[in-house]
């Protein structure tokens, strides 16, 4: 038993700690199957959640002490971009990247390319009775970001060429093949599961689309921080010595292993290995996986002014945000958790 656990005694009542179905769900799922959090001395209990909006709510209204996040949802509720605010903090970045853009086949890639013939296919061979309809998992999520971004970058007003509407993840592969969306933005493996059934295929990564975005974030309760300082600083300690073994090349059998359990992604190895291993097959060719997930690193895992800056312009372009909408990044971003809980040894 290390000091860090020795100075802390266990919780009497479990950490409640939610998480969604998504490959970068990583660092929370590799820190309860291998022990972490128990050898730190922290009793976690884990809620699998459908989508982003479930994890806004369960924190808004105190069914979760913390989760894991998409990076704008702490905005959203730390500033109260809706009916819903509360005091949220972010100690850690969980991972960069990890996301792609995935079309469907009915849009043929020797046309659409990496999104440069859109514009004229949408425009002159266009049959369908309703607009080009794609997908992203919340109004404050990344992917709503990159898939305006792309499509501004190749001549499509979202708000009057397409439409984009807002699924949780998982939902997203079926609606695909049901013909209901044309498109979608999407964490891994759910880019995978459609790809290599055959009934998607990717223009895009969000690693090839901004380099270095932050992604997934630990979102604290604002209350339980306060009243587990020294809880929460574990708690992120546990998780950067997770996000350490998600990041290496040998553990990552293993984590794919853990992955393609039902209750975290219940994804098969091969769609899970698509991203993880090897090279990422797009459905049109492939790509090195390298920078595809990336989980561990100072540049990674320190919730700077830098990415928490890259989150609000992105959501103030999508008009998520208005402009005018002002307040406290450092107050939410919390650097100097992220150093303290740094600091930590880590679990033996």
């Amino acid at each position: 038993m290390n000091s860090a656990t020795r100075q802390f005694t266990p919780r009497t009542n479990a950490i409640r700690l939610g998480y969604v179905p998504l490959s970068d769900c990583a660092p929370i799922a590799v820190a309860k199957e291998t022990g972490i959090f128990e050898r730190n001395g922290l009793n976690v209990q884990l809620s699998r959640e459908l989508g982003w909006a479930s994890v806004r709510d369960k924190i808004f209204y105190g069914n979760l002490d913390a989760s894991q996040s998409i990076a704008g949802l702490a905005f959203a509720l730390g500033l109260g971009f809706s009916s819903l605010k509360c005091e949220v903090a972010v100690p850690m970045i969980l991972n960069l990247h990890g996301n792609a853009i995935t079309l469907s086949r009915d849009l043929p890639p020797d046309i659409i390319g990496h999104g440069e013939g859109l514009r004229p296919y949408i425009t002159h061979s266009w049959k369908k009775n309703r607009p080009l309809t794609l997908a992203a998992t919340h109004r404050c999520s990344s992917h709503h970001i990159l898939l305006q971004s792309w499509l501004k970058r190749h001549g499509i007003n979202p708000n009057e060429d397409a439409e984009i509407i807002f699924l949780p993840p998982s939902l997203m592969p079926r609606q695909l093949k049901a013909g209901h969306i044309d498109g979608y933005c999407v964490g891994e493996p759910w880019n995978s599961e459609s790809i290599l059934s055959g009934i998607g295929w990717s223009p895009a990564t969000s690693s090839e689309l901004s380099h270095g975005h932050p992604e997934k974030v630990l979102l604290l309760s604002g209350n339980f921080l306060r009243e587990n300082h020294d809880e929460s600083l574990l708690l992120v300690s546990s998780l950067l010595e997770a996000c350490s073994l998600c990041q290496d090349p040998y553990f990552r059998p293993e984590l794919i292993r853990i992955l393609a359990q039902k209750n975290y992604t219940g994804a098969s190895p091969q769609v899970l290995e698509n991203s993880l291993c090897g090279n990422f097959d797009s459905g049109i060719g492939t790509s090195a996986t390298n920078s595809f997930h990336l989980f561990s690193g100072d540049s990674v895992n320190c919730p700077t002014v830098d990415k928490a800056s890259w989150i609000l312009a992105g959501l103030r372009a999508t008009g998520a945000f208005s402009e005018g909408t002002t307040g406290s990044i450092s107050r939410i971003y919390r650097e100097d958790l992220y150093h303290a809980a740094a600091l930590l040894p880590r679990s033996a």
